[in-house]
């Protein structure tokens, strides 16, 4: 279908998404004032919850925040990780739009949700913020209890960026022995950093919001080196075993390069014998499904992730 009229007239409005590649704090900063501006003019304020609390994670080299979102209901809650998007240098957990995830998540969902702020490029690259994000899930079940959550009832979810970091985790923890995933759901997903999908030249021209060149740029500042968009851990797609994923569904925007990224990683999976599921957004642009209050169609986005969360919680299900 064509581009949605209300978006393809909203799109004059979005924040620049040029880089200054000599001031990466400055882009940063202006990212998070932007965002805060075209949030409240786009998106649905998130709902209240029974708590928001801050803390830190102890990581290699130093510590992390992460924040905790927790429904008003006594619990105990399942545990969702959120990993936020921003191209692995920007955004975070003070960023508007990650804040109304994790009060969706909590306040309409009924899970207690984690949203972690990983160290950025260039500063660190890849792997640190992998690393960063595998330790604060480590973080979060250890300390479930503290936050009325179930260290056994455990999801992850990303965007962008973070959706390659929230896979990259999910599959660290099947590696490691780690905490069990029995979901993850992935929005609009870079699943490979080599850039093979055919969606980069339909849609990455510059034409719609995040193009080739853009996504080039952030690979080109998260890796070390170009090589290491070979390993699984920054290109999931390219795992030799896909097995070792756990139930998955993804959400790719019609108009937007990473598309085939997220459904070649369903076809993959399914392929292997696990469950996945796709979802493709009609109409849409990258980022363009937290525009809750401007289009109907996001709103069913979100609508649709708080559903699969609450029918995978059997006990969620029943208290409805």
């Amino acid at each position: 279908m064509p581009l949605l009229p209300t978006l393809q007239a909203a799109l004059s409005a979005l924040p620049s998404t040029s880089i200054d590649l000599n001031d990466i704090p400055g882009v940063r900063s202006e990212a998070l004032a932007a965002s805060a501006g075209f949030a409240a003019m786009v998106a649905q304020a998130g709902p209240e919850v029974g708590a928001v609390t801050t803390a830190q994670v102890e990581v290699a080299d130093g510590t992390i925040d992460v924040r905790i979102y927790q429904p008003m209901a006594p619990g105990p809650h399942p545990l969702h990780i959120y990993f936020h998007g921003g191209g692995w240098i920007a955004g975070g957990i003070e960023d508007a739009f990650t804040d109304i995830v994790g009060r969706e998540r909590a306040g309409l969902a009924g899970y207690v949700t984690v949203t972690v702020d990983y160290r950025l490029a260039p500063e660190v690259t890849f792997p640190v913020p992998v690393d960063d994000s595998y330790a604060a899930l480590l973080w979060a079940v250890e300390h479930a209890a503290e936050f009325d959550a179930d260290p056994d009832r455990v999801t992850l979810g990303g965007g962008s960026a973070g959706a390659n970091i929230a896979a990259a985790v999910a599959l660290r923890a099947s590696n490691e022995g780690g905490p069990v995933i029995s979901l993850q759901i992935l929005e609009v997903p870079a699943l490979d950093l080599t850039c093979s999908s055919d969606s980069f030249k339909r849609y990455g021209g510059g034409d719609y919001p995040l193009s080739e060149k853009e996504i080039r740029t952030y690979i080109g500042l998260y890796l070390a080196q170009p090589l290491d968009g070979l390993n699984e851990f920054a290109s999931p797609l390219l795992t030799e075993d896909p097995t070792r994923f756990p139930p998955t569904h993804v959400f790719s925007s019609e108009f937007d390069p990473l598309q085939d990224d997220g459904r070649r990683f369903v076809e993959l999976l399914s392929a292997a014998g696990v469950e996945a599921t796709f979802t493709l957004g009609e109409g849409q642009v990258h980022g363009s499904s937290g525009f809750t209050k401007l289009l109907p169609e996001s709103a069913t986005w979100r609508d649709e992730i708080i559903a699969l969360l609450r029918k995978h919680d059997p006990r969620l299900t029943e208290t409805a």
